[in-house]
């Protein structure tokens, strides 16, 4: 058997996820949480492609925020250039936050939260049913040691998740996507990294999972597969 490209094996777990987990529909109009990492550079260049076919028939828009009390550098011309040239809207924003006014929660949260805001009131402002963030397969099974370990629970970022108070839907595309794959993409592709200079970046408890998850891999080759078994056996990957 002929071995697959890297472009076609991401391209059929992104075509296997969208269609095994019910991601699309005919008529969606998806808002992509583009931050301007690989994933989500890639998750813009995927949706774009998928956006040129005729059924199901999607429309997909892309917003950008700026959080500004974060040093974190976005080369916006090339954001814009990149969805440009991908036929899709890219929409700028900016927000911030005050750690000050929120002593029980981390300034990760308190970032995300503010930015998640921003997302949610462009998606309903333009008219979209769905939002896509670029979150991969190491992403939600790191969320899910994280919860376990730290919070006490069996959970993590679902796939698809209907939200209960607004009339959206968040979904996962590169859920069957590996970390490693996407990283061989963005460089094969030339894809412009960002400059980063967040000052919590480096201190978070998602890091401390994320580096020692190849270590549960070398005791265990299988150790992906099995965690993802226990997730879907157990229903925490899709909540409607």
């Amino acid at each position: 058997m002929q071995q697959q490209t890297i472009e076609q094996r991401i391209q059929r777990r992104f075509n296997k996820a969208t269609v095994n987990y019910q991601l699309l529909a005919d008529g969606d109009h998806v808002l992509i949480a583009l931050s301007g990492g690989k994933d989500s550079l890639l998750l813009t260049e995927l949706m774009a492609k998928r956006q040129q076919i005729h059924r199901p028939c999607i429309k997909v828009s892309a917003v950008h925020v700026q959080m500004l009390n974060i040093a974190y550098e976005s080369d916006i011309q090339y954001l814009e250039n990149f969805c440009s040239e991908r036929g899709v809207k890219l929409h700028v924003l900016t927000t911030s936050f005050d750690a000050s006014t929120d002593r029980r929660h981390t300034p990760c949260v308190l970032c995300s939260r503010s930015r998640r805001n921003k997302i949610f009131q462009l998606a309903q402002e333009l008219g979209c049913n769905k939002i896509a963030f670029g979150h991969h397969q190491d992403d939600i099974l790191h969320t899910a040691l994280l919860n376990i370990t730290f919070e006490g629970t069996f959970s993590t970022m679902p796939i698809l998740l209907k939200m209960k108070k607004m009339p959206l839907t968040l979904i996962r595309p590169l859920a069957l996507c590996s970390k490693n794959d996407i990283n061989a993409y963005a460089e094969k592709h030339n894809y412009l990294k960002q400059k980063e200079a967040c000052p919590y970046e480096q201190t978070t408890k998602r890091k401390a999972v994320s580096e020692l998850f190849p270590q549960i891999e070398q005791l265990n080759p299988e150790a992906r597969h099995s965690i993802w078994h226990a997730l879907e056996k157990a229903n925490k990957l899709i909540e409607q």
